[in-house]
């Protein structure tokens, strides 16, 4: 079992308008491309599972067989073991893991999933190291991440440039890479797999009642969660800019004309199956 690696600061943290994001999120809109390769009786392993919404779709499409959600920070399990419990879903369960470690045999699982989790770790390639140790032979790591510096919106706003600039630059220098899309095909390469497809996909916000809701977990996410704090912290922001930048989406969700599109890479990995 490999040793744990010091793995980056997760920047965004689980304050409210963090998970107000997070629970919104489905196997539909943010796995999809991963669906059609489900089969009833998979056991899934799913990575950075957060409050757990994606990890019981999941399980509700392979109903005999089994899924896990790990995550790094224990206290958001139990809002993922309620998710689970509420939609009587027996066959999950949940654990404190860390992705450049992984607590599991070789070969475990039919398929390993991360949604937006490659863009926080301190090393990506080990991690889909792991990933790919615990996946049995022909079975399959899923990998979805957004891409920042792709991220674009009408009309234009000089505090959303402000807004995008200062996200990246916290990122970074919390170790993550906050522009992971694009970069997926190449890590999975690196990590050694050879039967890799990549693909993008996206989200949009552009009605109203989406514009509302994407701007104002925004608008409170740059002034009230841990991201705020380490942006102020690490001397990368004042707190009158952070209101200036909340301010900033405001305003644009209350434009009747405002779009905002949010651009993923995804990859799917197989890995190769045993020669013997």
């Amino acid at each position: 079992m490999p040793e744990p690696r010091e793995t980056a600061v997760y920047t965004h943290g689980h304050h409210e308008s963090v998970l107000r994001s997070h629970t919104w999120r489905t196997a539909a809109n943010s796995a999809a491309y991963l669906l059609p390769s489900l089969e009833p009786d998979m056991r899934i392993l799913d990575v950075g599972c957060g409050p757990g919404t994606i990890t019981a779709d999941l399980a509700e499409r392979v109903p005999d067989g089994h899924v896990t959600g790990v995550d790094r920070a224990p206290e958001i399990l139990d809002r993922a073991r309620a998710t689970a419990a509420g939609r009587g879903l027996a066959h999950v369960d949940f654990a404190v893991a860390d992705v450049h470690a992984l607590d599991y045999p070789d070969d475990t699982f039919c398929v390993v999933h991360a949604h937006q989790v490659l863009q926080h770790v301190g090393d990506p390639v080990q991690a889909l190291r792991e990933m790919r140790r615990v996946t049995r032979p022909g079975g399959l790591v899923a990998v979805r991440d957004a891409d920042y510096a792709a991220m674009t919106w009408y009309p234009a706003s000089e505090g959303l440039d402000a807004w995008l600039d200062l996200y990246r630059r916290v990122a970074r220098a919390n170790g993550g890479e906050p522009d992971a899309g694009r970069r997926l095909r190449a890590w999975a390469l690196r990590t050694g797999f050879t039967d890799v497809t990549a693909t993008s996909g996206t989200w949009t916000f552009a009605a109203p009642g989406e514009r509302e809701w994407w701007s104002g977990l925004w608008a409170d996410r740059t002034v009230a969660s841990s991201y705020a704090d380490r942006a102020v912290r690490g001397g990368h922001a004042s707190a009158e800019e952070l209101r200036g930048v909340a301010e900033a989406w405001r305003q644009w969700g209350a434009r009747e004309d405002g779009w905002f599109g949010v651009l993923h890479g995804e990859v799917l990995c197989r890995k190769d199956p045993d020669p013997r």
